[in-house]
């Protein structure tokens, strides 16, 4: 940790990172952007073109990213779907101008972007908007997101408002794997090699699937709140990270194990804020960077994942409001400039920003600690070899040789990682349950430091123990013992003080008896009167007797008056030296304070029974009283 202006700040190469937005002439206007309220990002990115879900029936539009500027009122756009509005689009991330959509029709469409394809240099007079090439048909109803399949060529994955998730064989048309849920999937998510699936659903469960099987790996409660929530895998590890709201709308972040989704988020659930837009989470997996964006709320927070735990980075502020979100792959990033991720943000007045976040270096060379190798954009399986149930990370290219200008840049393919725990060990995806039982056990055995005194507390009220203990102690007093002894001695004072109050309570009480006997008749019998004053005078003589023995044990109890007595102790010698200092001076204070409340406990005891014997005595009087009148 390091030191800044009073503040601990995290050591990171990336706690500098900010973002860049670009000037207004390179932006996207004039957009017909869609009016629908469904859960999506809206626009897309893969490096090349924009994909921004559009007003009109069945329509979105693509834009190339070089581009920009203000779109004219007529331009081409990609019509397909028979009824509805285009609920969401992706790229195909191994071929450039292939994209898909889904739409309220139920139908997912596949596209061909044409090599000519322009969208601001078009002739007004002579539109031509862009046809799909090719239909998938399987929902039962409306098709809300599409993702292709990371590692795997002409592989699609599609949720519906049928409760399920398919996966597509885009070589056959044909469906393979129908991941079937209780409700709604609000946000679904690949890993780094496409073996799993993570669903988050309207019945606010995260489920883990195994796409080659169909079956459920783990699930377990997710987000209380009432909104959508969404999921996003952390890269390479075999985490992944959940956006939602609490059962008080307030917003959250949680952090999961893959294998373990029923143990709930790692650490617990981190609180973002109180607003009311659903976040949108966008994970750079070449600096372990989170990006989270909120719609409704221009702010975009980055957080860096490092051993199971986000630490806030930064904030990218804003005053425009956001309705969407996306970020390019990461082999268009401008190395030269220090770019680690390009994003686009969809403005409420539709525009599309650009914003790029940057690590501040001053050399020019290439930064090899914030460039490691990124996806490549070529397959590692065919759909056929994915359906049969092979499995293999990404091919990766060398951000290096792309720098540098290769015609043949180096590729390798990627594997995931273990995520490392805080103490810096590796942590393992399956961890015996035996083995962490064994561990608790050898940290019970373990034996705890000495503690000598509480285990003399229950034998405080012992007075032979207690006289023992102080006389043991004064023996081997230092300097903070000789001024607990002041102490002692104020405690000793306050004692012979409630004892004097006692005393003359007690006289007062003679003397109210004394005027009670003034009043009674002459005509009263010696008999009558004997048996009050009998009772009144054993009343006094408890009192006396219960205040001599307060002031005894207090004269025992005082630390200077203790007498010295045989080592009988059960506490050994060794025990008290343990105890010297302020611990033993303590434990005397609660010696005494012990003894006083004992000794006002019998003393209110006596003042009670004397009490009652009063109102006996003066109740006999009046019976007298009347008998005499």
């Amino acid at each position: 940790m390091l030191t800044l202006s009073g503040r601990f700040v995290r050591a990171s190469k990336y706690r500098h990172v900010y973002g860049q937005p670009f000037k207004k002439e390179m932006c996207y206007e004039n957009l017909k952007v869609t009016i629908s309220a469904f859960d999506s990002n809206i626009v897309k990115c893969n490096g090349r073109y924009l994909s921004v879900n559009a007003n009109g029936i069945g329509a979105f539009l693509v834009i190339p990213v070089d581009e920009v500027g203000k779109a004219p009122d007529k331009v081409p756009m990609f019509r397909g779907h028979t009824g509805g509005l285009v609920l969401d689009t992706d790229f195909d991330p191994f071929h450039e101008n292939r994209l898909a959509s889904a739409g309220e029709d139920g139908k997912i469409l596949l596209w061909e972007i044409p090599p000519d394809y322009t969208f601001t240099h078009v002739d007004p007079d002579n539109i031509q908007d862009v046809a799909p090439v090719a239909s998938l048909t399987g929902h039962s109803r409306k098709v809300g997101h599409v993702v292709y399949h990371p590692v795997a060529e002409n592989v699609l994955a599609s949720s519906s408002f049928d409760y399920s998730v398919k996966l597509w064989n885009l070589d056959t048309k044909q469906c393979e794997r129908t991941l079937q849920h209780k409700d709604l999937v609000t946000s679904f998510c690949f890993n780094y090699d496409g073996s799993k699936i993570v669903t988050a659903s309207r019945d606010k469960k995260i489920r883990v699937w195994d796409v080659h099987t169909g079956k459920v790996l783990s699930e377990g409660p997710g987000h209380t709140g009432a909104k959508a929530p969404r999921v996003c895998w952390l890269g390479k590890h075999d985490r992944f990270v959940t956006t939602g709201f609490d059962r008080f709308s307030e917003r959250q972040l949680g952090v999961w194990k893959a294998d373990k989704v029923e143990d709930g988020p790692v650490g617990g659930f981190y609180s973002v804020d109180a607003s009311s837009g659903v976040l949108m989470p966008f994970f750079d997996d070449s600096t372990n960077i989170l990006f989270v964006a909120g719609k409704g709320d221009g702010n975009v927070r980055y957080y860096e994942f490092d051993k199971d735990e986000l630490y806030l980075i930064s904030e990218f502020p804003s005053t425009s409001p956001q309705r969407g979100y996306a970020i390019g792959p990461k082999r268009f990033v401008n190395v030269r400039e220090n770019e680690i991720v390009r994003a686009y943000k969809l403005h409420n007045d539709n525009i599309v920003e650009p914003i790029s976040f940057i690590v501040p270096r001053r050399s020019e060379m290439f930064q090899d600690d914030i460039y490691p190798d990124a996806p490549a954009g070529v397959p590692a399986l065919t759909a056929e070899e994915f359906f049969g149930g092979k499995t293999s990370g990404p091919v990766l290219v060398s951000m290096r040789d792309l720098y540098e200008g290769s015609e043949e840049p180096a590729t390798c393919v990627g594997e995931t990682q273990k995520v490392e725990t805080q103490k810096g060990e590796t942590q393992k995806v399956e961890e015996p349950k035996q083995e962490q039982d064994k561990e608790q056990d050898k940290e019970k055995e373990t034996p705890e430091p000495l503690r000598p005194l509480p285990a003399a507390e229950p034998d405080l009220k012992n007075k032979e123990e207690v006289t023992t203990l102080l006389n043991k102690v004064n023996e081997m007093s230092d300097d903070d013992t000789q001024e607990v002894d002041a102490d002692d001695e104020e405690w000793q004072e306050v004692t012979e003080r409630e004892v004097k109050e006692k005393e003359e309570k007690e006289k007062e009480e003679k003397t109210l008896k004394e005027e009670v006997e003034a009043k009674e008749p002459e005509e009263k019998t010696q008999e009558a009167v004997e048996e009050p004053k009998q009772a009144v005078e054993e009343a006094i003589k408890d009192v006396k007797k219960i205040s001599s023995e307060v002031v005894s044990d207090k004269e025992t109890a005082a630390p200077k008056t203790v007498p010295e007595t045989a080592s009988s102790s059960s506490i050994s010698s060794s025990t008290v030296r343990a105890a010297g200092g302020l611990k033993s001076s303590m434990d005397k204070l609660h010696a005494l304070v012990t003894q006083l409340e004992s000794a006002v406990d019998q003393l209110q005891a006596v003042n009670t029974a004397k009490d009652e014997r009063l109102a006996a005595l003066e109740a006999k009087i009046d019976q007298l009283l009347a008998k005499t009148d």
